[in-house]
């Protein structure tokens, strides 16, 4: 034993070391499981999670970009009813926090989602995905309006005793202004970031490589964003931050806790070396050995300018 303590908590979400599985990457937890043992990783964030199933876009919805990677899946996914039925057994084998993340077209079907999934003792915590069209509102994104982003807190927070944890879109002008609504309206913590709107086209067929046409941005390409959101957050307001975009080692996870995230989640990397979660807890320990660090906690907001 090294006698590092790389646990933490963010509210009453307990973790033993800061390396999540992002959602939309690991599906429902059973593929991954496969390759990285769950009960040495943080925590497990779901595939977006529904009232009601979802088809999802149509194909092509994912391509590779040359940092990174597009995808336009359409929140694709059983639905809440039958992940408690089908999805959660599998998940309760191993000793690991899950975070359900939900996505929603109105700000009742949040409620309602949240409202039937926090009866399940094995769900710990919620991620909401506001990076999601209001089909109220002709199809603006829930975390473009401030408003709006403090409204679903407030009203997520009304359904759970268990921590909310908003997931804001980078494709704002002030990513801080949304960590505040989300602080004000007693939101326990924020992800950050999103992925980034993008596309890419076919410069003979002159159509889009996405039948979307337009997707998000992950990987590392988006890296060096992502890190500047999260220490605008750390600087402007005092919330726990979960740092999200093209980690793809355990320097990148140090970085994103140097400028204010107490904890990362881990991508598209998933895609690449399904093995590296489990790798990267390893080497994140052996740094903080080598470094004279006793808690990694320490880290987070370390920054010096």
């Amino acid at each position: 034993m090294s006698g590092v303590d790389l646990s933490l908590q963010i509210g009453s979400l307990k973790l033993r070391n800061p390396i999540m599985l992002a959602s939309g990457t690991v599906g429902y937890g059973n593929e991954i499981a496969e390759f990285a043992d769950l009960n040495k990783i943080g925590a497990i964030v779901t595939k977006s999670l529904s009232l009601n199933p979802r088809k999802g876009n149509a194909p092509q919805r994912i391509i590779e970009t040359p940092a990174g990677m597009l995808n336009a899946i359409g929140l694709a996914n059983v639905g809440v009813e039958q992940f408690l039925k089908e999805k959660i057994p599998f998940l309760k084998q191993y000793d690991i926090p899950l975070i359900c993340n939900i996505a929603a077209s109105t700000i009742e079907e949040y409620v309602e989602c949240t409202r039937i999934l926090t009866t399940e003792d094995a769900i710990k915590a919620f991620e909401i995905n506001v990076s999601c069209p209001n089909v109220k509102e002709g199809g603006l994104q829930f975390g473009n309006s401030c408003q709006m982003v403090s409204e679903i807190t407030a009203k997520v927070k009304a359904e759970t005793d268990k921590p909310v944890i908003i997931k804001l879109s980078p494709n704002v002008s002030s990513i801080a202004d949304f960590a505040k609504a989300v602080k004000d309206e007693g939101g326990d913590a924020v992800s950050a970031i999103n992925t980034l709107v993008g596309t890419s086209f076919n410069i003979f067929t002159k159509r889009s490589k996405l039948k979307n046409v337009t997707g998000g941005l992950s990987g590392p390409a988006i890296k060096p964003v992502a890190l500047a959101k999260v220490l605008e957050i750390k600087q402007k307001v005092d919330i726990p931050i979960i740092g999200i975009g093209g980690i793809m080692n355990w320097k990148d996870v140090v970085e994103f806790m140097i400028v204010g995230a107490s904890a990362v989640q881990i991508g598209t990397l998933n895609f690449i070396d399904p093995y590296a979660s489990e790798r990267i807890v390893a080497e994140l320990e052996k740094y903080c050995v080598e470094n004279g660090i006793n808690k990694i906690s320490d880290l987070t907001g370390s920054y010096i300018l």
